[in-house]
């Protein structure tokens, strides 16, 4: 069985042990491609693993022996699916295996926002705590967790990693979800009560036609001076002007942003430039134990579909 592998430099940086997918089949490697190569580097594939490399109609059609496209990821929106059902070619992903790492991000925001820790590193490297007058020097943003209100936008392997964090330093949760779940023990709401209540809201949601743009100018208008704003899910989920402008205006207090419609950002991003915003560079999948669990469901996502009984095939 012959593998291919794109977009390998998007998977590790010398510290991720491919063998268990080596195990499977005869494996060719690929980094990050331009999209006019990727036909010719799985041309003879029987099995294409791709991270954000896009599987397209025509690429798909241009690749006789593809039989199946296995996804190192959760989402799959960079696959056309339908047209891969069409052709009889499975696509498989991997849920769930990022969950304790993003939901730890979100948390870094969220402790980040509640301590200013930076601002006050930054502080104690100027001096300025040196030349306090007083044993302790405060003069940022200082608040407790408990208490506060936590918003999440979806309610799936992530959202509730999340509550349960929230829950236990003493958050008061709330869910916003277009499915109403029987078993969710935490208060469920509308889009407005969500807004307009949340201390700190966490989008922790696919991207689709009712989260595309969820948050915008509308829904901005709805929070809190002293609400922030954590994006760990898919850039579309926001407007980025408008949530630049809320910042700059401070409309909101801050925003923690892990993903951007664009990415790698472009320097002519709003968010750039945006008062109070911290941005990483999508690593909240990216924990050395998350990817190491991504590659080993990755390859026995593999295995099972060869032996005739494959999971996580996405519908």
């Amino acid at each position: 069985m012959k593998i291919t592998i794109l977009d390998r430099n998007t998977l590790t940086i010398g510290d991720l042990d491919f063998s268990p997918v080596e195990a499977l089949g005869d494996v060719s490697y690929y980094d990050a491609l331009p999209p006019e190569q990727v036909v010719a580097a799985c041309q003879d594939a029987d099995v294409v693993l791709i991270n954000k490399a896009e599987m397209t109609k025509e690429v798909i059609e241009a690749l006789p022996n593809l039989k199946y496209i296995g996804v190192f990821a959760t989402g799959y929106n960079n696959v056309d699916i339908s047209f891969a059902r069409q052709k009889g070619i499975d696509v498989c992903n991997v849920p769930g295996y990022s969950t304790d790492s993003v939901a730890q991000l979100v948390f870094a925001f969220i402790f980040s926002f509640a301590t200013s820790i930076a601002k006050y590193d930054a502080a104690v490297h100027r001096g300025e705590w040196i030349h306090s007058p007083t044993f302790a020097f405060f003069p940022y943003h200082l608040s407790e967790l408990a208490g506060k209100t936590l918003g999440i936008v979806g309610f799936g392997n992530i959202g509730k990693k999340v509550a349960q964090i929230g829950n236990a330093v003493g958050m008061k949760i709330l869910i916003y979800s277009r499915r109403k779940y029987e078993d969710c023990p935490y208060e469920q709401v509308d889009k407005k009560t969500l807004f307009s209540e949340a201390d700190y809201l966490s989008l922790n949601c696919p991207l689709n036609e009712g989260t595309q743009n969820l948050v915008c100018e509308e829904t901005l208008s709805l929070m809190k001076q002293t609400a922030c704003i954590i994006n760990t899910s898919r850039g579309g989920v926001i407007d980025s002007m408008a949530l630049a402008n809320a910042l700059n205006c401070d409309k909101i207090r801050g925003a923690g942003i892990d993903v951007l419609v664009k990415e790698p950002m472009e320097k002519d991003d709003p968010l750039f430039t945006a008062k109070n915003c911290l941005i990483t560079p999508h690593i909240g999948w990216a924990s050395l134990e998350a990817r190491k669990r991504l590659m080993l469901e990755v390859a026995d996502n593999i295995a099972a579909w060869k032996n005739g009984a494959a999971v996580h095939v996405v519908n």
